[in-house]
């Protein structure tokens, strides 16, 4: 059960809301489409599905071109982000409604439905109606209707984002395990890279309509092959700096370290917790000003001006810093990347390096 999308594009009234994009999904496979707002992730699930039809380029489902063919004829089902369920019926009745649109036998519905509900942990609510379920409860219900059809192609587009804390990292933890109870395709669009990595397998990176990377999730978050996918995995977004590499050294500020990339201008990438407040072996001080913090609760977040940069380091604890103020911040080159003047990836951290 591969999907696979060929040259496929869409344009809308003229703009281009999915470039050329070439994607193979293996059968029974975890995908991450993961993107910021508006960087085509649904409308990337929307072709898969075949709600909307692509501007150019096919579509195979199973080693069959399925381009013109109708959603109903396609066997997908897809979950989205207000999770929708009938508040008149019970749970039973909401997993089961799919199944008694296809006509399908009464003894095989009730067979499939115990079976789906098991597997979403939602047997002891099957009497119940969706305003006696938690938010949690709710979307394991929407989850097990779409099951519940035996698709091979299962979307899921921002399934938790409407859903608090505690209910989104128990969801979190829930959908591997569901997914490989299924054996169908998942695709599960996402805006956070932290979820991304939560749910492993593998990862398409979206930005402005265009695939930038695909691979194993672990593979494309340490090595990514150039400063757009490094800025799309990772929360808060990468940091950048222009170096000089002269001699072997790269240069930032009076600060140098030993690099094995041919003498030019690079851009200097690393993430948040990278940035320190204490130093540490072979660190390079940095100077900047704090423009503000935000305190998660054990940690926080410097909001920093190096220059004309702006960047966000992340540290441990609760830390009390006055807006304004000159601080020197640390950082170990073992995880910093170096991107070529056209943005692909010159040289990866030494520590992604050695993952």
């Amino acid at each position: 059960m591969t999907l696979e999308l060929r040259g496929v594009t869409k344009q809308v009234a003229g703009q281009d809301w999915i470039h050329p994009t070439d994607l193979v999904l293996a059968p029974g496979s975890m995908n991450v489409l993961l993107g910021p707002t508006l960087s085509g992730k649904t409308t990337l699930m929307r072709l898969m599905a075949g709600l909307d039809q692509p501007t150019t380029g096919q579509i195979h489902w199973q080693g069959q071109d399925v381009t013109g063919q109708r959603v109903q004829d396609r066997g997908v089902a897809m979950v989205y982000q207000q999770f929708i369920n009938y508040p008149s019926m019970t749970v039973y009745d909401n997993i089961a409604s799919p199944l008694r649109l296809q006509r399908v036998a009464r003894a095989e519905i009730d067979r499939r439905v115990r079976e789906t509900a098991a597997m979403m942990r939602l047997t002891p609510m099957l009497d119940r109606r969706p305003l006696e379920l938690s938010g949690g409860q709710q979307q394991r219900t929407a989850l097990a209707r779409a099951l519940v059809k035996g698709a091979g192609l299962v979307l899921l587009d921002e399934p938790l984002a409407n859903l608090d804390y505690k209910l989104r990292e128990e969801l979190r933890a829930e959908i591997p395990r569901i997914f490989e109870a299924s054996g169908a395709i998942f695709v599960y669009a996402t805006t956070e890279p932290e979820e991304a990595l939560l749910l492993g397998g593998h990862t398409a990176t979206l930005w402005q309509g265009r695939v930038t990377q695909f691979g194993p999730t672990p593979q494309v978050y340490r090595r990514p092959q150039d400063a757009v996918t490094a800025r799309v995995f990772s929360d808060p977004p990468m940091n950048f700096k222009p170096v000089q590499v002269s001699g072997g050294e790269a240069i930032l500020d009076s600060a140098r370290w030993l690099v094995d990339v041919p003498d030019g201008r690079y851009l200097a990438g690393f993430r948040a917790p990278h940035l320190t407040l204490e130093p540490g072996a072979g660190t390079l001080g940095l100077s900047a000003r704090l423009d503000a913090t935000e305190i998660t609760g054990a940690e926080t977040y410097l909001h920093l001006r190096h220059g004309d940069d702006r960047w966000v380091g992340l540290v441990p604890g609760v830390r009390d810093l006055s807006a304004g103020a000159a601080l020197t911040v640390w950082l170990d080159p073992a995880h910093v990347y170096l991107f070529d003047e056209g943005g692909r990836l010159a040289r990866a951290a030494p520590y992604a390096q050695a993952a």
